[in-house]
C-alpha cells in the first residue's frame, strides 16, 4: 500500500510537466509560400506600342518576405495572348503560377473542355 502512495505522489509531481509538452512540425514544401501574398498594387497600363503587350507588376516572394516586381513590356506574338501569373491556394498555402503564351481562342478552335478554364489552361 506505501508503494502505491509513493507511485501516486510520483505520478502527480511528474503530471503538470507531462501535460505541458507540445510538438511543432513545420512541413516545408517546396514553391509553396505559408504567407498570403499582399493585394496587387495599381499599376496604370502605359499608353499602348505597336508589337508589345504590357505585363502588369506582381508580388513575388523574396527569401521571407515579399517584394514588387514591376509591370514591364514584352514582345507580342503573333496568334498567341498572354495569360497573366497568378497567386493560388495550393497544400495549405500560396504557390505562384508563371503568367504564360497561349493560343487565340483556347486550344486554337475557340473551344475550351470542361474544368480547364478554371485552372488557367485556356
Amino acid at each position: 500500500m506505501r508503494m502505491h502512495v509513493l507511485a501516486l505522489a510520483c505520478a502527480a509531481a511528474v503530471a503538470p510537466w507531462a501535460a505541458q509538452a507540445q510538438v511543432s512540425v513545420n512541413i516545408n514544401v517546396p514553391g509553396v509560400i505559408a504567407v498570403a501574398p499582399p493585394a496587387p498594387r495599381y499599376e496604370a497600363v502605359p499608353g499602348p506600342r505597336a508589337g508589345q503587350v504590357w505585363i502588369q507588376g506582381n508580388w513575388y516572394w523574396a527569401q521571407n518576405d515579399y517584394a514588387w516586381r514591376p509591370g514591364r513590356w514584352e514582345p507580342a506574338r503573333p496568334d498567341y495572348d498572354y495569360a497573366p501569373g497568378r497567386w493560388v491556394r495550393a497544400d495549405g498555402g500560396y504557390r505562384w503560377v508563371e503568367g504564360d503564351w497561349k493560343p487565340k481562342g483556347g486550344h486554337g478552335n475557340g473551344h475550351c473542355p470542361p474544368g480547364q478554364a478554371k485552372k488557367g489552361r485556356c
